[in-house]
């Protein structure tokens, strides 16, 4: 169950910047929902997106391709094989895919790119899901929205057994953090708005990504196996460091939201960080 706090976060959002882009007339406003994995950012910007009218993106919907992952596990470096960190994400198909709903009209159908997490590959652009009209706004969800790049002190050690093992000498972190300061910075900075949902710690995303696991494997959390909550264990780790860096205050958001271990809201909100 969405709180309602969350959705009429959203909504005023949606409403200030398209009553502020009537200097720009015809400008659909581009939202950010920002949040770590599992903490129901996807499932607001969803519910938001039917509210109000507006068209939902996911980042995890345009990852490279497997392909291309591993291709740039081969020329950078291993670990950019797997999903998930800045460098891993196309955003030239998501940029596209924001100004084509931009340009839309009423008649419009304006296929939306979707991921397959199971198979770990794009889907095919025959089984992309169809916006069909012209949206109030444009809603993208994203676990490092907003996340601004590390100091060059802050990347020097391992934060966890996966850098310190797969990534000594650090090149895969500073390729991750080159990537965020860069393109990355530069995406978010077309946002008119992010909204963040704020983790309680580091230590709740596991048993959130578990549950998120257990759902797309059509099982109750309590039956995901062992196994699979051992990999996911591993799996966060490439998500760590910026995750952790954004719960620091390494994110610039317009609205916090901060967030219980079940993922209830603790009021009171924060503007811009």
């Amino acid at each position: 169950m969405i709180d309602a706090r969350l959705l009429d976060a959203v909504g005023a959002l949606i409403n200030a910047h398209s009553q502020q882009e009537l200097a720009r007339p015809g400008l659909v406003p581009l939202i950010g929902i920002a949040g770590a994995q599992g903490s129901g950012k996807t499932t607001l910007a969803r519910l938001a997106a039917e509210c109000f009218g507006a068209a939902h993106l996911s980042l995890d919907d345009v990852y490279l391709t497997k392909a291309e992952r591993q291709s740039r596990g081969r020329g950078v470096h291993p670990l950019f094989a797997v999903r998930g960190p800045p460098g891993t994400h196309d955003l030239r198909l998501l940029e596209r895919t924001v100004e084509a709903l931009r340009d839309a009209g009423p008649d419009s159908r304006t296929p939306l790119p979707a991921f397959d997490k199971l198979a770990d590959d794009r889907r095919p652009e025959t089984q992309w899901p169809v916006f069909t009209g012209r949206p109030s706004a444009v809603l993208v969800d994203g676990w490092c929205l907003g996340a601004t790049a590390q100091g060059q002190a802050e990347l020097a050690a391992p934060i966890n057994a996966l850098e310190d093992r797969r990534d000594g000498q650090g090149v895969w972190r500073r390729a991750v953090n080159e990537a965020l300061a860069g393109p990355y910075a530069d995406l978010f900075e077309r946002f008119d708005a992010v909204l963040f949902l704020k983790a309680p710690s580091f230590g709740a995303v596991l048993d959130w990504r578990s549950e998120q696991e257990a759902e797309l494997m059509g099982l109750p959390p309590a039956d995901l196996p062992p196994a699979r909550r051992a990999d996911l264990a591993v799996f966060i780790q490439t998500f760590e460091r910026i995750s952790r860096h954004m719960l620091a205050g390494g994110v610039r958001a317009d609205v916090t939201f901060a967030l219980n271990l079940d993922r209830t809201v603790s009021p009171p909100a924060s503007g811009r960080s």
